[in-house]
């Protein structure tokens, strides 16, 4: 029977879905157990993963009739593209899946980050009143979010974020002049983005020209009340520089969904130790049970139709 494997979490409903006409190998622990992973793909057609399966020329030596990797997130960091285009192997992102999940952590986030006031219920809860020094937290009506980046999650944000009555201005030199994305959002260079926005929210993926973009000299441009997000991916912000700017005071605070290691491990996260302006999340921006469920249906109809082709 023709085989596919997936090597991380699917609902269930849709490994059924599966089912109906492949043998379907699942355990969503078996990334993390190579030799066995390797062994399941000999004769396997398919293989769904997230981001913790490296799908390498290793793996696809070992999967001799492989035909197409279902990214169940849009992510492509842990995916060889180049070896897979040499093997004759599609790959399949689930675009636009999770978007909205990640538009709205960002929203909430910058919420949080901005209000200052949501961390008080263990206070509270010890029979105290906690309101000197924090009754002045900041409103975003007026403010400027600054995106760098411009592709589908971020014109979600900045959608939602118009809705907050904020000045929209991003930084994306790979958009063209023309896109429609720059008729309600101002177009600007990075430096400019970096000094006038009161949020700045990272959007693009991981390449050579984009690791640590967000450096230490990029925070010294920004506003001392400034706020960080990222929910791009990790090593696109330099997370040491970033401790350090909030221990300074250099920024206001920050959100990261994405490290550049992950797991994020004791000794890089104990650099973020003591900092109550920072919020860790550990790259969860786009699980909502509604993201996840649409994502699997996207990815499992997809792999079914280019099997069936």
């Amino acid at each position: 029977m023709r085989r596919i494997v997936v090597s991380e979490y699917l609902p269930e409903a849709h490994l059924e879905r599966l089912r109906t006409g492949f043998e379907v190998v699942y355990d969503p622990d078996l990334y993390a157990d190579r030799p066995r992973l390797l062994e399941q793909l000999a004769d396997a057609e398919a293989i769904l993963t997230r981001n913790r399966t490296q799908v390498d020329t290793e793996l696809l030596a070992a999967a001799g009739k492989m035909r197409v990797v279902g990214r169940l997130g849009v992510g492509l960091d842990n995916i060889d593209l180049e070896a897979c285009s040499q093997a004759g192997v599609a790959v399949i992102p689930a675009i636009g899946g999770n978007a909205v999940a990640v538009a709205e952590y960002v929203i909430g986030a910058m919420l949080v980050l901005m209000r200052d006031v949501f961390a008080k219920t263990e206070s509270m809860v010890a029979g105290e009143w906690p309101r000197q020094g924090h009754a002045f937290g900041r409103e975003l009506m007026g403010k400027t979010l600054g995106l760098v980046g411009c592709g589908s999650i971020a014109r979600r944000v900045a959608t939602r974020a118009m809705g907050f009555e904020m000045r929209i201005v991003a930084y994306d030199p790979y958009l063209p002049e023309d896109d429609p994305a720059w008729q309600s959002v101002e177009r600007t260079e990075l430096d400019l983005l970096l000094a006038e926005a009161d949020v700045v929210s990272v959007h693009t993926p991981l390449t050579d020209q984009t690791r640590n973009l967000i450096d230490s000299a990029a925070f010294e441009k920004m506003k001392s009340s400034a706020i960080l997000i990222n929910t791009s991916r990790g090593g696109t912000v330099d997370e040491a520089a970033l401790a350090r700017a909030l221990r300074a005071g250099t920024i206001g605070g920050a959100a990261l969904d994405v490290f550049a290691a992950e797991p994020l491990r004791p000794g890089p996260a104990a650099t973020f130790k003591g900092l109550d302006n920072l919020i860790l999340t550990p790259h969860l921006a786009g699980n909502t049970h509604e993201a996840v469920d649409r994502v699997a249906r996207m990815i499992v109809q997809a792999v079914l139709d280019e099997l069936e082709d």
